[in-house]
């Protein structure tokens, strides 16, 4: 009786194996990871994830990065691998609340095979290690803040990479015009408290400072104030030749009107950012925008060639009007860098479903090296910053919004 049994076993062993030998190739994995595989089924969308601003007063920013990256998705017929690439997305807020519940949402969505984002800084410091712990990598088109991708970020920032450029760059460039263009010898600085504006003022005073500039005031206000007056009125009593304000469209629209009724400012030489490098901005300046100058990136013909001019008829046809902000280019070198990546690293199995490891999708984004996008050619350093960099210096000469045109309103002034 216990031979029987003991043969029953074995028989039912052997049947087990055989069974299990013999499945085909498409019930085992092809990828391992450490921290996690997304499996795509076969004729299911391959999801991307945005985290951009889409409404408020900085919603171009948002809307113009969104666009970027949905004309990629065009430039790769709607798919990849087999896979109708579906687009998903979350407002953020342009700011840390906003980030935090953007990414949150984001995080807890299993199906997101990457994500592209945010815009601002101040979103993606607490953001980028919400999607991260998830297993979620970022690309961001527009967060410029040094410290995203300075040498000490720590761990919980491994998923970040960005295709913009580091304020380290913009921050030295708008400070060596300000010294060398106008010739001013006296400026004062305001921030709004983001990373991003303390990130450039900090780069932009300690430039100027070491071309023989004098700094008469570094002021902070808050991105919802509305009455500028007092900070103004303190930064007239260094009088300074220009002010430097690197900050958002609805605050920074306060400042530019409000600098004009001071007394002693009547005169002074404005200077913004990318920030508020839109058509919006003069809705929200008006006329006293006029003659102000912006850093930005450099979005002319002979820095970018003939793919940008490329891209901006396909933007007129499927939209009707020109970019509304400066990143539309990175967008759409960060969705096509995350396309490539995918593309290196995903595996099919006999079913035809598509198998993609989580870290090696990251450490494919990190080893991308010679990628030539619209913005320039791209190679990410180990801390996550990819960017071609090429900064320019505009002046404005109309405040009428219908005539943003940049390079010729507002025209570039520098290099």
């Amino acid at each position: 009786m216990k031979r029987a049994k003991f043969l029953g076993v074995a028989v039912l062993l052997v049947s087990a194996f055989c069974y299990f030998a013999a499945l085909p190739a498409a019930a085992q994995a092809p990828v391992t990871d450490p921290i996690g595989v997304l499996k795509i089924a076969k004729g299911r969308p391959l999801t991307i994830a945005y985290w951009f601003v889409v409404a408020g007063p900085d919603a171009s920013l948002g809307i113009d990065t969104r666009r970027g990256v949905e004309i990629a998705i065009d430039d790769k017929g709607g798919k990849l691998l087999g896979h109708p690439i579906k687009l998903i997305g979350e407002d953020s807020a342009c700011n840390a609340e906003g980030g935090v519940t953007a990414a949150t949402k984001l995080a807890a969505n299993p199906a997101i095979v990457a994500a592209i984002g945010s815009n601002c800084s101040s979103e993606a410091v607490p953001g980028a290690p919400i999607l991260w712990k998830a297993g979620l990598v970022t690309v961001s088109p527009s967060n410029t803040a040094p410290k995203l991708t300075a040498p000490d970020r720590g761990p919980t920032y491994d998923g970040y990479l960005r295709t913009a450029h580091n304020d380290k760059v913009q921050g030295r460039v708008a400070a060596e015009f300000a010294r060398k263009v106008p010739k001013v010898s006296k400026v004062a600085t305001i921030h709004d408290g983001s990373p991003y504006a303390e990130g450039l003022v900090g780069v932009f005073v300690e430039t100027f400072k070491k071309l023989g500039g004098t700094i008469t005031s570094q002021e902070a206000v808050s991105p919802t104030d509305a009455d500028m007056r007092p900070v103004l009125t303190k930064i007239a009593a260094g009088k300074p030749e220009l002010i430097y304000y690197p900050i958002f469209i609805a605050a920074g629209g306060h400042v530019t009107r409000q600098a004009r009724e001071v007394a002693g400012l009547a005169t002074v030489k404005l200077m913004g950012a990318d920030g508020m490098f839109s058509p919006d901005f003069l809705k929200a300046a008006g006329n006293a925008s006029v003659g102000m100058y912006h850093s930005s990136p450099d979005l002319s013909p002979e820095a970018l060639g003939p793919a940008y001019k490329t891209f901006l008829d396909k933007h007129q046809k499927k939209y009707g009007e020109k970019p509304l902000a400066p990143f539309h280019p990175h967008a759409y070198d960060a969705a096509m860098m995350i396309f490539a990546a995918i593309e290196k690293v995903a595996k099919k199995d006999a079913a035809g479903d598509t198998h993609i490891g989580r870290k090696a999708l990251r450490d494919a984004l990190f080893a991308t090296k010679g990628f030539k996008g619209l913005t320039g050619t791209l190679t990410c350093d180990k801390h996550g910053d990819c960017a071609d960099p090429k900064i320019a210096v505009y002046q404005l000469e109309s405040a009428d919004p219908a005539k943003w045109d940049p390079g010729k309103n507002p025209r570039k002034i520098h290099p």
